[in-house]
């Protein structure tokens, strides 16, 4: 699996989500988020599609659908690194 990193919140304090990325592999889009544990909200979500016992649901701000479209539509920088720690970086 290669997943290529699309963009992170500008807004992160700690720059650790929410963000977005692409699995090269598949194409599969992926989503770090917050996860939802408002009851109200995961019933509201479950009349629509009941949640297996693997999935969740995150929540996404508004200002991440930039990101979102990038990743939908192929036009994400490939090899773009987030500002995480990475092999090589001081």
């Amino acid at each position: 699996m290669r997943l290529s990193f699309v963009g992170i919140d500008p807004g992160s304090p700690d720059n650790g989500c929410p963000a977005v990325f692409v699995d090269e592999d598949t194409g599969d889009l992926w989503f770090q988020g917050e996860s939802v544990t408002d009851r109200e909200a995961l019933a509201e979500v479950a009349r629509h599609s009941p949640l297996g016992s693997t999935e969740a649901v995150v929540r996404l701000p508004a200002v991440m659908k930039a990101f979102i479209v990038e990743a939908a539509s192929g036009t994400y920088e490939r090899g773009k690194q987030g500002p995480g720690p990475h092999p090589g970086r001081s």
